[in-house]
């Protein structure tokens, strides 16, 4: 295989992401208008919660102060911890539960939820330290939160989430109804 062989191919290849997980969105979060929130489901059930690329924090090209996982004075999610096969002493999450605040340099703070009930698993402690991961790799190295559905649930977790064609139509009738700058 020549050079140019070679170049079409890795620029055709899909992404591990494309290839092993199936996005699903959240639009307008909690009636927040454009805070949408992405979920990475794998065949073995397991769910990456990320920022939608239409997020604020990732659209207005803003700066991240901070990411706090601490959700009130007697819950953290940092302290989360899951031993065993069936991932027990995780905390279990409800659709709406918190995951962590972000706040932007500006002061503007954002709240990520779960989006999914489940059991968390993980919360990316690399973002901490690294808060660029979150506007640069979003939906790899940028992770919020990793969730694990029950069985009997994970067939049906979905249903309140939208599929990528019902997302980006969400997202062109919000272009439309949005008054451009004069």
């Amino acid at each position: 295989m020549d050079c140019s062989e070679q170049k079409d191919t890795e620029a055709t290849a899909p992404s591990v992401i494309e290839r092993y997980y199936t996005r699903w969105f959240r639009a307008d979060m909690k009636g927040k208008p454009c805070e949408d929130h992405c979920i990475l489901q794998h065949s073995n059930r397991l769910c990456v919660v990320t920022l939608a690329e239409t997020h604020p924090i990732l659209q207005d090209g803003r700066a991240i102060k901070s990411i706090n996982y601490q959700i009130s004075n007697c819950c953290s999610r940092l302290n989360n911890k899951v031993s065993g096969k069936s991932k027990r002493g995780g905390q279990f999450l409800t659709d709406f539960a918190p995951l962590c605040r972000i706040t932007c340099t500006d002061e503007t703070e954002y709240t990520i939820y779960s989006c999914i009930r489940g059991r968390l698993l993980e919360v990316n402690e690399s973002i901490l330290e690294t808060p660029t991961l979150l506007l640069e790799k979003p939906s790899t190295e940028g992770y919020i939160a990793v969730i694990l559905p029950k069985f009997e649930e994970s067939k049906t977790i979905t249903e309140n989430l939208l599929s990528r064609e019902e997302f980006e139509s969400v997202v062109s009738k919000r272009a439309v109804v949005q008054p451009q700058p004069s």
